[in-house]
């Protein structure tokens, strides 16, 4: 079973191609599990963030990308937008998102994770797989490689 992402997300990250097991996080304009799990194990999974789509507030960041790829992530899908660009272009690891924006979210440890995320016309299950690249994106209920 694979589903296709509506066409919506820009390639950020330093790798174009990259794909894992899928860890879910929901999360709106606060970035605080998002920071929280990036400093876990990643063991090459693919942190997939469901930030409502809103473009107000960046939900990823240089810091929080670094150490991301220093613990094994192999990226992000970021329904929302990041920042820090640049460096994140330059880093060891996949980022789609929507778009860019400068601000800063609020810290107030709002979210949730481990759950079923839908955005852009497909369901996101923790422990499925997501791959991503230049031509888009697809999520698999097994590995495809």
């Amino acid at each position: 079973d694979v589903r296709v992402v509506e066409p919506m997300f820009n390639n950020y990250g330093g790798v174009m191609t990259f794909g894992g097991e899928i860890v879910t996080i929901k999360c709106f304009e606060d970035n605080s599990f998002v920071k929280d799990m990036a400093a876990k194990p990643g063991k090459g999974r693919v942190l997939v963030v469901d930030g409502g789509g809103s473009l107000r507030r960046a939900l990823l960041g240089d810091k929080i990308a670094e150490n991301a790829m220093k613990n094994g992530w192999a990226g992000f899908i970021i329904y929302g937008c990041i920042r820090d660009v640049d460096d994140i272009a330059g880093f060891d690891i996949g980022v789609q998102a929507l778009g860019a924006n400068p601000l800063k979210t609020d810290k107030k440890g709002i979210g949730e994770s481990g759950i079923a995320l839908t955005f852009g016309g497909v369901t996101f299950r923790q422990g499925e797989y997501v791959y991503a690249d230049n031509n888009g994106i697809v999520v698999s209920t097994k590995s495809l490689v």
